[in-house]
């Protein structure tokens, strides 16, 4: 059983989404980090930088239980555990762990500060701080768009860790100020994963933990 302590944003998805994925039993929690459960010491014990998600494995190395924070350090340790989502051979696995990278330092950074200046502050006063992210955040399109452009998934025909990370950070482009019609790999890559069962499922638990409420899984 995996407790995992979270809220329903796009790093919080990353993890429900593979433990739909793997079918691991796991037990949301949620963190309503609007009202700042992130700085509350039990949450603070397993995620000293306030930040979600985490997760406690009762069943960690060893047998006993095991806390972790880091949404692509999750991704990475639940795939080991699992033997699934990351390939086995090493230019697989490096490739998995290149991209996922991408997605952490490139993906997530930029996008967030392009859905900010975009979505939250719209004066003048930040035309050139808007401009700069959004354009970035449009590079970045075109580095994941080329990469489909052959490619069914990010690293290849099968669906990886990597494909998770930087989906979960792509919903809802307008509000980095993109247009998925431009990125037609990208819009098509985007489409097939949301067609997964694993993301309808995690719909219904982010609808859940929005209202307060622990939600038991066991796919």
């Amino acid at each position: 059983m995996i407790d995992v302590y979270s809220w329903t944003t796009g790093n919080a998805r990353k993890v429900y989404i593979m433990l739909e994925e793997t079918g691991l039993a796991y037990t949301a929690h949620p963190v309503n980090i609007g009202k700042g459960d992130q700085f509350k010491p039990e949450f603070l014990s397993i995620s000293p930088n306030n930040k979600i998600p985490a997760i406690v494995d009762r069943d960690g190395p060893g047998g006993t239980p095991y806390s972790m924070f880091e949404s692509g350090a999750i991704l990475m340790y639940l795939a080991e555990k699992t033997g699934q989502l990351i390939p086995a051979d090493p230019v697989g696995r490096y490739q998995t762990i290149q991209w996922s990278m991408f997605q952490m330092g490139d993906v997530g950074p930029i996008f967030g500060q392009a859905g900010h200046y975009v979505d939250k502050t719209g004066g003048p006063e930040h035309a050139v701080a808007r401009e700069h992210f959004v354009e970035d955040a449009r590079r970045l399109m075109r580095v994941i768009d080329g990469r489909l452009s052959d490619n069914d998934y990010i690293v290849g025909p099968d669906f990886t860790i990597a494909d998770i990370l930087i989906w979960s950070w792509c919903r809802e482009p307008e509000k980095r100020g993109l247009n998925a019609d431009d990125y037609p790999n990208f819009k098509r890559w985007f489409a097939t994963i949301a067609a997964r069962p694993a993301i309808a499922a995690v719909d219904k638990v982010c609808v859940e933990i929005r209202a307060g409420r622990d939600v038991r899984r066991d796919p």
